[in-house]
């Protein structure tokens, strides 16, 4: 936070809403700045599950990703993968919204010839069994291997048979300035997302972490009065609008700001599980 600005706290409401499901983005949210977790979110998702709220993380992680990171509680979650195009529960799909493979291959194409250009970039073709990449710098290796645990290595991603989730592209520059001139052209058909600093994501129209929440919502009746949701980045902005409850941190981009409800505590301040047990009451 600049200096001499005060610290954000959780909200206080004079009625305790009844939440009834908690979506949740991880990278510069849930996660400080180490990616770690506090130690005080292991207890509350089970106080949270003895009370019948839901809890999710939505992230824009492969689902292997996201079920390694939450293996203790995993049995208690329902996760939203992939920036919304893949929903699990317990191992089994909810829902799921694809690439065609002969769309997927067009945007392949479209970065080869953005790399051919000269341009800083690499690419991970995002399957539901598993990520795939072609060869690859050690710095992207690294970064890969962080969010996609499930990866393979193919000659040719061109030849690759999957259900196709989504098309990742990386540069170690910004993705706003070198990537997304050259797929925004793709946004009449596809929903092409600036999701991290380094990152832009393609996938099928109408996919987002907020089509994910619609699907869990309409599964299990759920209002947006009974959701709670909590982002960092452009590619939580659809988030915003699922719940009455939309928190955007103190370190969020300003568009998400603006598109939030409320304003919960910086992700290196323990702002998620702060939030959540000011709102519910939870000590």
């Amino acid at each position: 936070m600049p200096n001499g600005s005060p610290p954000i706290m959780p909200p206080q409401f004079a009625t305790r809403p009844d939440i009834r499901l908690i979506a949740c983005d991880l990278d510069g949210t849930l996660l400080d700045d180490a990616h770690a977790i506090h130690d005080e979110f292991w207890p509350l998702i089970d106080e949270l599950h003895r009370r019948g709220i839901i809890f999710c993380p939505a992230s824009g992680r492969q689902y292997y990703s996201l079920l390694e990171r939450f293996a203790p509680v995993a049995d208690e979650l329902i996760f939203i993968a992939e920036n919304g195009s893949y929903v699990v529960e317990q191992g089994r799909e909810l829902s799921s919204d694809c690439l065609s493979l002969p769309e997927a291959r067009e945007l392949l194409r479209t970065y080869r010839s953005l790399r051919a250009s000269g341009a800083p970039v690499e690419v991970v073709l995002c399957g539901k069994t598993s990520a795939y990449i072609e060869s690859a710098s050690a710095t992207f290796r690294t970064e890969v291997d962080r969010y996609y645990p499930r990866m393979a290595s193919v000659a040719d991603l061109l030849a690759v048979e999957d259900e196709i989730l989504k098309v990742a592209l990386y540069t170690h520059e910004s993705s706003e300035r070198v990537i997304y001139p050259a797929f925004s052209a793709y946004s009449d058909r596809h929903l092409v997302v600036v999701s991290g600093k380094n990152w832009l994501d393609v996938m099928a129209s109408g996919v987002n972490k907020g089509s994910g929440i619609r699907h869990i919502q309409a599964l299990r009746g759920i209002s947006k009065a009974q959701t709670m949701v909590f982002g960092d980045f452009l590619n939580d902005l659809e988030m915003m609008d699922e719940a009455d409850y939309a928190f955007a941190m103190a370190n969020a981009h300003p568009d998400l700001k603006a598109r939030a409800t409320y304003l919960a505590p910086h992700n290196t301040e323990n702002g998620v599980v702060r939030t959540i047990k000011a709102v519910l009451g939870i000590d």
